[in-house]
Parts: C-alpha cells; structure tokens; sequence
C-alpha cells in the first residue's frame, strides 16, 4: 500500500472514532464510555484504535490539541493571523465539537478534562502573554502563578457558560469578549509591585486588601 493510501486510511479511521465518540458522549457519562463501545460504534477493530490512541483520553487531547496549537503557534509568532484571530478559531472550533466539549465540561463531565483544559489555558498565558509583574506562587515557576492559574479557569467557566447557554454569541464576540477580559486582568497585575498582602479584618469578619 502507498504512503499516501495508509494516511488516507489513517485520517478516516481517525474520523470515524472522533464521530463515535462524539455520538455516545450525548448517551452516557465519559469516564464510563469504554474503547470497545466507541470502536463498535465507529466500525473499526480496537487494534485500529490502538495504532492511532493509547485510550480513549488520548483521542480527547488530540482532537483538543490540534486546536490549540493553531493559537500558541500564532502566539509565538508561528502564523500570519493576528492572536485574537487564531483565538476566535479556536471557539470555532469548539462550537463544531460543542457536544463533545459539552459533555466533558458538563455537570457530568470529565474533572480529568477539566483540569488539562484548566492548565493548558493556563500555561498559554504564562508563556505567551505579558506578566512582567505578577508573582508567582511561593516556589513555583511563573506558571503556577495567581494570574495564569486565574485566567486559565476563566477561559474555561467562559467556555463552559457559552455552551450551556447554547452558544447565544458569535465565537468572534465571546472570543473578543474574553480576550478583553483577560487583557484587563493583566493589566491589574502589571501594576503589582509585590505579593499582595491582607490587612487586618474589618468589623465584619472580612479581610481588607
């Protein structure tokens, strides 16, 4: 067989697992959805499955990782679009699998899925963004610090909201609305000097900054 044939052969296994478990996430939780059922489901044998994924958290992270690295290579200077426009096609993205996401991110989601989510988002931040001022947390590196760990949990609550609301705005307006959101974020940070500290307590039993 050509070289070219095996990869034809390759994506449309690929495809056909990615719509099989896109169709049983909508009938049952992920963490109970096993390789067999989504092989049944695609028609293709688990030793095609196994050449392509480890498991089935495998085949999540690829179809989620091609998406991001469309806009960390932007961010890092690896595309012509600007970054907001790489980022609109990431929410593009997830609207197109928006059960997928919707699933895993859902009130019987996946928590495994959640935190990745969680830390890639946050780690696109620390790397990629601005933060010439924000501390990191106490013997940590500058990823694990507030601002990155906060905007990384933003993006994902935004992501979260705009599917359970069924998607109400364009992904150009709620990839814009975030973006503006986490620039005001930073732009916070970027005025700290040092670790922010609590003050006394007021006479409500609450701190002051």
């Amino acid at each position: 067989m050509s070289q070219s044939a095996d990869n034809l052969r390759v994506r449309r296994t690929r495809k056909l697992l990615r719509e099989a478990l896109i169709e049983l996430i909508d009938e049952r939780d992920f963490e109970r959805l096993t390789v067999g059922e989504i092989t049944e489901r695609a028609m293709v044998s688990r030793a095609a499955f196994y050449r392509n994924y480890r498991d089935k958290y495998e085949l999540v992270e690829q179809i989620f990782d091609e998406a991001m690295s469309a806009v960390l290579g932007t961010m890092a200077g690896g595309g012509a679009d600007p970054p907001l426009d790489r980022w609109v096609v990431f929410f593009e993205h997830v609207g197109e699998y928006h059960r997928l996401y919707g699933a895993l991110l859902g009130r019987r989601g996946s928590p495994w899925f959640a935190t990745r989510m969680r830390g890639t988002l946050a780690d696109m931040v620390s790397e990629h963004l601005e933060i010439p001022n924000a501390p990191p947390s106490p013997g940590r590196g500058k990823a694990d610090g507030l601002v990155p760990t906060v905007l990384g949990a933003m993006f994902v609550q935004a992501i979260t909201w705009w599917l359970d609301q069924g998607r109400p705005v364009a992904p150009q307006v709620i990839a814009t609305q975030t973006a503006k959101l986490a620039e005001a974020v930073i732009n916070e940070a970027n005025h700290w000097t040092s670790q922010p500290t609590l003050a006394k307590s007021t006479d409500h039993g609450l701190p002051r900054a």
